[in-house]
């Protein structure tokens, strides 16, 4: 997933697209958080994970920023519309098209991908590009709700269509 995931995004740099890098993370505490988080965010919280400036927020370092990349700043949930500028952002460079990858497959991948749809954007969903915590989980997602909100497509075939 990983080494797909540089590959994709080194061929959409070269080719002239906007990459855009969404990390998640939280102040020391999660003070930006319910103080009785549920769900993911429990499990986010109980074991110390996204801690602003510690290892587990940073970047792995084969998809480490580059110059005239975006870090979009501000995620604090699932879904990296909600509470960020990414809206704007693609809207004021004029994106249409929108190729997702990342964790987890069926969390905030999916999340994102559903919002983008509603908001009108053409969304590509690269499927060699995201993980999940279990097969199960990954295979369920690409195989009944991505198709009903984006188009799933391999990096590969998303890296031809920039040559195209």
């Amino acid at each position: 997933m990983l080494a797909n995931t540089a590959s994709a995004v080194e061929a959409a740099r070269a080719a002239g697209a906007t990459i855009i890098h969404a990390p998640i993370s939280f102040a020391e505490g999660y003070g930006e958080i319910t103080d009785q988080p549920y769900g993911i965010l429990k499990g986010v919280v109980d074991s110390n994970a996204f801690v602003k400036g510690s290892w587990g927020a940073d970047f792995s370092p084969e998809v480490t920023p580059q110059a005239g990349d975006i870090v979009v700043e501000g995620k604090r949930g699932l879904d990296t519309f909600a509470s960020t500028n990414l809206d704007f952002i693609l809207r004021s460079k004029g994106i249409k098209n929108v190729a997702l990858g990342g964790f987890l497959t069926n969390c905030c991948v999916e999340s994102t991908m559903r919002s983008a749809y509603e908001k009108g954007f053409n969304v590509l969903t690269l499927t060699d590009c995201v993980a999940a915590t279990s097969m199960a989980e990954q295979d369920s997602a690409i195989a009944q709700d991505y198709p009903m909100f984006s188009r799933p497509v391999e990096s590969t075939d998303f890296v031809a269509s920039l040559k195209g």
